[in-house]
């Protein structure tokens, strides 16, 4: 078997649906296997696996063991070659598995592969590439200098900006939101650490692989969706799991030292109180019109009794994109993608290229009744149920 993706689950049933849609999707033609762990979620995420994906393995844990052991749990289970940790809250493009997997089979001393991420915005999500966090490095995060100085290499490693975001190359670190290497590589390194619950994980693992000699890659020849905010509130418990995960990574791969200590908290405090302030929900602005990219009619009129607003089709087969574009720029719309007509590729490349702040983007996954996407990268997603 060539391929096994693992997907960890807790409380995304929506996102999980069609996150498992769409890798279905995806590895249509290759050699693969999905593994689904659940993490003792409270929402009906397991029944709706057995009742829409029978022949998805899935494994029903008793209890939450965070993120790296129920990572751990899944790969133990893996037949394939490769694996790739993913994400419940993302969707793959058709073709991303095989570009990925041509890519992988090219290199040398391979270690882990990530791709392009963008949120259900469209924006790109930085953290796709990574530097290492040392100190330095940590302390041009934690107050802005990244922002204030992109040009200068001394300030921008922690988003390893010396590659641009439409750029194959190597980088040290990548994301736990997908992250594909060879199971033998996983297996060497023991995995994701678990004495951490979450959030340095993939750091740590990024890391060993760098410490291992082998070479980590950023490529962006594929594009997947991640909502982000959807598996994680970031509340006080989420403030308190980050500074422990940072702390965790410090002390495990750095000297001690008191100064360096003291710097440590510092800055892990003031960065985890602006992560938690992202997270606030902003007011939810209505949007003023509804366009739904699909070549079935009936919908419209379906989802205009939902919305208690006119929606309007627009055939993605006969209208060029650009078109889309010149028309919607600067209003307050909403465009829904029926994924019944719209591949999962081209909804990733229509909100890709459309993104506007003024628009937001919602998938309609085929063989389903509900609409699911993200407003922003800090909230935790919508999902709206069409009967």
């Amino acid at each position: 078997m060539q391929l096994s993706v693992i997907i960890l689950n807790y409380n995304v049933r929506y996102f999980l649906e069609q996150c498992v849609l769409s890798v279905q999707e995806a590895i249509s033609t290759i050699d693969a296997e999905i593994i689904v762990i659940d993490n003792n979620s409270s929402d009906d995420s397991c029944l709706m696996m057995q009742e829409r994906f029978p022949d998805v393995k899935l494994i029903q844990n008793k209890k939450n063991f965070g993120f790296p052991k129920g990572n751990n749990i899944g790969v133990k289970e893996a037949q394939g070659k490769y694996i790739c940790i993913l994400n419940p809250d993302t969707v793959v493009a058709e073709d991303t598995f095989s570009k990925i997997l041509a890519f992988a089979e090219k290199q040398t001393n391979l270690g882990i592969i990530g791709c392009k991420l963008i949120d259900g915005t469209g924006e790109f999500l930085p953290e796709s590439k990574r530097g290492i966090p040392t100190p330095w490095v940590a302390f041009t995060k934690i107050f802005g200098l990244y922002k204030v100085f992109p040009k200068w290499k001394l300030f921008n490693q922690y988003y390893a900006q010396h590659i641009s975001e439409n750029e194959t190359g190597k980088v040290a670190i990548l994301v736990g939101a997908f992250m594909l290497m060879e199971r033998n590589l996983y297996l060497e390194l023991d995995g994701f650490d678990e004495d951490c619950f979450m959030y340095a994980d993939d750091i740590d693992l990024s890391y060993r692989a760098l410490l291992k000699g082998k070479h980590n890659y950023y490529f962006p020849e594929t594009t997947v969706l991640h909502y982000k905010g959807e598996s994680t509130v970031k509340d006080e418990k989420y403030m308190k799991r980050f500074q422990e995960a940072m702390t965790f990574f410090y002390q495990k791969h750095f000297r001690k030292s008191l100064f360096f200590s003291i710097f440590i908290k510092i800055g892990i405090v003031f960065f985890s109180f602006v992560k938690m302030f992202q997270g606030k929900s902003k007011d939810k602005q209505i949007p003023e019109s509804y366009v739904l990219y699909s070549s079935d009619a009936k919908l419209s009129e379906k989802l205009a009794s939902v919305f208690e607003n006119k929606v309007v089709v627009f055939d993605f087969k006969k209208e060029k994109m650009v078109n889309s574009y010149l028309i919607l720029k600067g209003k307050r719309v909403e465009i829904i993608l029926d994924n019944q007509h719209v591949s999962f590729r081209n909804c990733i490349k229509i909100i890709e290229t459309l993104r506007d702040k003024s628009i937001t983007f919602k998938i309609f996954p085929k063989s389903t009744s509900f609409i699911i996407g993200s407003n922003s990268r800090n909230d935790r997603g919508q999902v709206v149920k069409i009967e």
